[in-house]
């Protein structure tokens, strides 16, 4: 490790593999990275379905998918206290020094992070989304974030725009806050060996069927583009609620032959999927970073999307054509990528993402923030119960009662179960030089 301090980590989120997306996608490949770097990496994440106890995957990755059970939208029921014996022991067992928690919205990660710096560990906490500051919901999120990173030793956000979010909503310092951007595998991501020629533009969407991720602006615009460019076809891979409008939409205006619904596609195929279009249109409401793009970038589709949140970060802007989240200015700006669709060359485009965007660099900057982190110092019950009273002259005082019931659970703990009878798991090191070129390429 050249001299650098290896850490033990522990990576808690509610989501994880066998369910795909940007946040499961990040820890996996976050995880393989660390692997390779010498460091020790354990993921803990629910039980989905059968899957459930210890499970190793690639890398020698090990997963322990804790018997709790999804209570909405794949995050656990809030019962803060239930996590507690199984986390003391899976920390205890894999002599872990760094807890580290993916997303908002994952009431898992916030547990474990709560319970974790009660018991002395350093933990650090990552935001992959963006929350608003005026609805019921998200004013509840955001005391709950600023009570979890009341305590937190660093944060880590995917965009500039995410940091400023997180810090508003959190009100942890900035310079608490390190900015890392998500990354794509480019060597599962790459062109096709023969682009799609002929007449024929071929624009892909694939997204959760939401309200948030622009599901309402697609109805607007997809009969607009159809009706200006006659030689433009949509394939929209995903579902949601929100599908039964668009296939209304198909109907009313007659695009059966023009707009292809392929439901839910599993990750493997995705790159399939993208190889056959040219366009790729991302219609969010909200992102704080969108991996989506960055994977159709790599296979080499030139990117449509409205300019929310962190999406002007992610691409140069020859790579992006951005657009308000209006459907006139949405048709605008389809109509100005199919015009330089010419000047396109996929290979070149692919070999640029390789360069600006790797999960090893990402892997890097993280063990930057895990150094930063070990150097906190240590805090006893009084300053943790300090840093929580500053929430809020009610919620402060909740936050302080929560924290003392947790400090005296963890002691109960101590004396029914001590930690010295917990048996520690002999570390398995797996040699990962026949991954470096793999590595360098990606």
């Amino acid at each position: 490790m050249d001299g650098m301090q290896k850490h033990r980590i522990l990576m808690v989120s509610d989501f994880f593999y066998p369910n795909f997306g940007g946040v499961e996608n990040h820890i996996y490949y976050l995880s393989q990275c660390l692997l390779k770097l010498g460091h020790k990496v354990v993921v803990v994440t629910h039980s989905y379905g059968n899957r459930s106890g210890v499970r190793y995957m690639t890398g020698g990755l090990k997963v322990y998918y804790v018997p709790l059970r999804p209570f909405f939208n794949q995050s656990t029921f809030p019962v803060f206290y239930a996590p507690l014996p199984i986390i003391r022991t899976i920390l205890i067992r894999e002599k872990i020094t760094i807890v580290h928690g993916h997303q908002t919205f994952s009431t898992l990660c916030h547990d474990a992070l709560l319970n974790s710096r009660i018991m002395g560990y350093k933990v650090v906490f990552t935001d992959h989304s963006l929350n608003g500051f005026g609805d019921l919901g998200s004013i509840h999120m955001n005391k709950v974030m600023q009570f979890t990173l009341a305590d937190v030793s660093q944060a880590i956000c995917v965009s500039h725009t995410s940091k400023e979010n997180t810090v508003l909503r959190s009100g942890l310092r900035p310079e608490k806050v390190f900015v890392i951007p998500n990354a794509v595998d480019t060597s599962m991501f790459k062109p096709a060996l023969e682009h799609p020629s002929g007449p024929e533009v071929i624009i892909v969407v694939i997204s959760r069927l939401v309200y948030r991720k622009g599901a309402d602006l697609l109805v607007e615009v997809i009969p607009e583009v159809c009706q200006l460019c006659p030689n433009v076809r949509f394939i929209i891979g995903g579902d949601g609620p929100k599908r039964v409008r668009l296939e209304e939409m198909r109907e009313k205006h007659s695009l059966q032959d023009r707009v292809d619904f392929l439901g839910a596609v599993p990750h493997a195929r995705v790159r399939s999927v993208l190889i056959s279009g040219h366009i790729f249109l991302n219609s969010s409401l909200t992102e704080a970073f969108c991996m989506a793009i960055l994977e159709a970038a790599s296979c080499g589709l030139l990117t449509v999307s409205t300019c929310v949140g962190g999406v002007p970060e992610v691409l140069p802007d020859d790579m992006i054509v951005l657009a308000k989240p209006d459907p006139g200015d949405m048709v605008h700006a389809i109509q100005k990528a199919i015009f330089m669709l010419p000047k396109i060359d996929p290979q070149v485009m692919h070999n640029r993402m390789k360069e600006l965007y790797n999960w090893h660099d990402v892997a890097k900057r993280t063990e930057i923030v895990y150094d930063c982190a070990m150097k906190c110092p240590d805090l006893d019950l009084l300053e943790h119960l300090s840093r929580h009273l500053s929430c809020g002259a009610l919620a402060g005082k909740i936050f302080c009662l929560v924290m003392i019931i947790s400090y005296l659970l963890w002691h109960l703990l101590e004396l029914l179960l001590p930690a010295d009878d917990i048996e520690e798991v002999p570390d398995v090191i797996l040699s990962h030089k026949s991954d470096e070129e793999m590595l360098a390429k990606n």
